[in-house]
């Protein structure tokens, strides 16, 4: 496995980080807690040091099956997690003021729910699950930050920025107060790479990339006759014809990049793992043989200028969460 440092934070972590969404038992359907737990487990056997959670995955039940990890594993492993907007408004809406979403006594509740679920006493990373530039200097949400950093409770403090809205963390970036950011960036979605990333080049900010593989579209597994679990929200994620859009797409892909149809998902993650902004991207993985698969892809190598110079031709600018 190869690590990387996640901004100024100084932490060094595995290029592959664990997604942990999936496990939660909420809106991704099929996981099982034992299976989670081999996955986990197999995960930091492979060298993966870096698990992403929140307190909103399964209301607590990703960061428990995490504290379980940690009490059993004798290993340094860095988690991150998430507060919830009070108002639960996914993304941040625009005009909503900051003491609707992180009022200070809601950031360090939700921090210390997330202390016990996770049974520590620190988190590496905590983040806000949404953000608008428009709270820079609103609200008292900095307070808490700040107090919990001094108190002990939290080393770091991040954001996970909306859905494509890749630009609406530049304002904050710029003050300095943010360590890390979260970004949804794959091969559809390449506009991180216009201004946030060379943003947070410059102002040595630690970079995770979520939703690499676009919720599975870019795996090569969904197909235009694909059928999901009931109550599995890929289900709304990909309906109508988005299954059949994303299914030709991905064999354009695959044609042009002269590769077979099942390394389209290593292709997907060593595209991102090319950035030099990039510190780690975190797939979901619900199965011991997903973690071993995409934990192999962490060998530092990324992808040939070759193959990242085609991609450049397959950006696909939508909003499957939304439109």
């Amino acid at each position: 496995m190869h690590y990387r440092t996640l901004g100024r934070t100084g932490l060094r972590i595995s290029e592959i980080g664990y997604g942990a969404w999936g496990i939660g038992k909420s809106q991704w359907q099929g996981a099982s807690d034992d299976e989670s737990a081999r996955a986990l487990n197999r995960a930091v056997d492979l060298g993966l040091n870096f698990i992403d959670t929140a307190l909103g995955y399964g209301q607590g039940h990703s960061e428990k099956l995490i504290g379980a990890l940690l009490r059993e594993r004798s290993e340094t492993i860095h988690v991150a997690t998430k507060i919830p907007p009070k108002n639960m408004q996914w993304p941040a809406h625009a005009g909503t003021p900051a003491e609707q979403t992180f009022p200070a006594d809601h950031v360090i509740a939700c921090t210390e729910a997330s202390l016990r679920n996770l049974g520590v006493e620190t988190i590496d990373v905590q983040q806000f699950h949404v953000w608008s530039d428009e709270w820079v200097g609103r609200g008292d949400w900095l307070e808490a930050v700040e107090r919990l950093k001094r108190d002990g409770k939290i080393r770091f403090f991040g954001v996970s920025i909306n859905d494509y809205e890749p630009d609406n963390a530049l304002r904050l970036i710029e003050t300095g107060v943010v360590d890390s950011v979260q970004v949804i960036y794959n091969i559809f979605e390449q506009a991180p790479e216009e201004k946030l990333l060379p943003a947070c080049l410059k102002h040595n900010v630690g970079v995770i990339v979520r939703v690499a593989l676009d919720e599975g579209g870019l795996t090569g597994q969904i197909r235009a006759d694909t059928v999901f679990p009931e109550g599995d929200f890929r289900e709304t994620y990909f309906r109508g014809e988005r299954k059949r859009e994303v299914e030709e797409r991905t064999q354009k892909i695959v044609e042009d990049l002269e590769i077979k149809p099942d390394a389209l998902a290593e292709t997907a993650l060593r595209f991102v793992l090319s950035h030099p902004a990039v510190s780690t991207v975190i797939p979901g993985m619900r199965s011991v043989r997903n973690v071993e698969r995409n934990c192999a892809i962490g060998d530092g190598a990324g992808l040939p200028d070759t193959q990242r110079a085609k991609l450049t031709a397959h950006r696909w600018r939508r909003n499957f969460y939304r439109d």
